[in-house]
């Protein structure tokens, strides 16, 4: 959901990567339909393990409770971000989810001085 709602706020601005140090084998299905109501098609996502490689190229880190199963390399920013996890919930457990995010991302878009549209909701 991050990731959806990075590319859909700062659009070519930034270049997002997504990916779990335990990813699943699809996309959860609620939160798509969740991403789905505000306008944003995740359907198409694969889930994929972080891998060094994407790390070294990125600048800002965001883990979701990743812990000691991500790579830390030296002169990366990150961010951990104490969230819920989706897996598993409902579509009416998974909106609050997903509005958190959109609010994390807009001001990580506002620090990083990417122009991002005002919220609609």
């Amino acid at each position: 959901m991050a990731a959806g709602w990075l590319t859909h706020l700062a659009g070519d601005a930034v270049e997002v990567r997504s990916a779990g140090s335990l990813p699943a084998d699809q996309v959860n299905p609620a939160a798509v339909e969740a991403m789905a109501e505000v306008g944003i098609d995740i359907s198409a996502q694969q889930p994929k393990v972080l891998t060094t490689e994407a790390v070294e190229a990125s600048d800002v880190v965001i883990t979701m409770g990743c812990g000691d199963a991500c790579p830390i390399f030296p002169g990366k920013r990150y961010l951990d971000w104490a969230l819920e996890d989706p897996a598993g919930q409902g579509v009416d457990a998974v909106r609050p989810i997903r509005d958190d995010i959109e609010f994390r991302i807009r001001g990580l878009l506002a620090e990083l001085g990417v122009p991002a549209p005002a919220a609609t909701r």
